[in-house]
């Protein structure tokens, strides 16, 4: 995983390097962020939390993502100065590292939800073995929560400077922008519960997983059925 990060992530400079614009113009190219962002949270959660067996995870989706990305097309975009806004790299980036926390997360709440079954029925194999306590997983899974929150409200607020410098407005009823909003306040609820409501263990885990399930109708369903601005970047 961390060869991969690091080849991934010279690929993304090499396209930079080679384009002068940030690489995020089509969906070949965003899918590389996408798996770029995924493998650069996992290893930071890995060593931050000592979870190994969170890798049956982020390893196969990781692997997905970029499976994917050798059947797209590598057609070169013509240039165009937005790619090279400040405030576009930041959205970006921030945008893509917090749905990958948030991916960990939807990671973290299944394997609670499978540890704490095999507590309750008492299969204690080989795999369930390696699982990590339920007092971990919740750490963990709120941990990478509350990174993916943080994250992804930096990256709305640098979204809207980027939609007020292009396109005149911080708002403007975007699909992407209203489902944008919808995660951020699904989000802000389950770390509300959590804080207030003693919302941990498996309502959390349940949330999480409903949660990232939003995140990728708006990542992938919102582009590809409805139409808007950002439908140019995964063309």
């Amino acid at each position: 995983m961390t060869a991969g990060f690091i080849f991934n992530s010279l690929v993304i400079g090499l396209e930079f390097v080679q384009y002068r614009q940030f690489p995020a113009r089509n969906l070949y190219e965003t899918l590389l962020i996408a798996g770029w962002a995924v493998a650069g949270i996992f290893l930071l959660f890995r060593y931050k939390f000592q979870i190994k067996v969170l890798g049956i995870f982020a390893a196969p989706f990781v692997s997905f993502i970029m499976i994917v990305t050798t059947q797209l097309p590598e057609e070169p975009v013509p240039p165009t100065g937005i790619m090279n806004s400040l405030w576009l790299i930041s959205h970006v980036i921030a945008i893509f590292l917090g749905e990958a926390a948030f991916a960990l997360a939807c990671g973290v709440g299944v394997l609670y939800l499978l540890q704490e079954r095999a507590i309750k029925t008492k299969n204690h194999g080989f795999f369930f073995r390696r699982l990590p306590s339920l007092e971990l997983l919740d750490a963990t899974g709120y941990g990478c929560l509350v990174v993916g929150f943080s994250l992804l409200s930096l990256g709305l607020v640098t979204g809207f400077g980027y939609a007020k410098s292009v396109w005149g407005s911080f708002w403007s009823w975007d699909p992407k922008e209203i489902w944008s909003g919808i995660t951020w306040l699904l989000y802000a609820a389950l770390l509300h519960g959590r804080l207030t409501m003693g919302w941990r263990g498996r309502k959390a885990a349940i949330m999480a997983i409903i949660g990232f399930v939003v995140v990728l109708f708006t990542f992938a369903g919102v582009n590809f059925i409805l139409h808007g601005h950002h439908q140019k970047f995964t063309r």
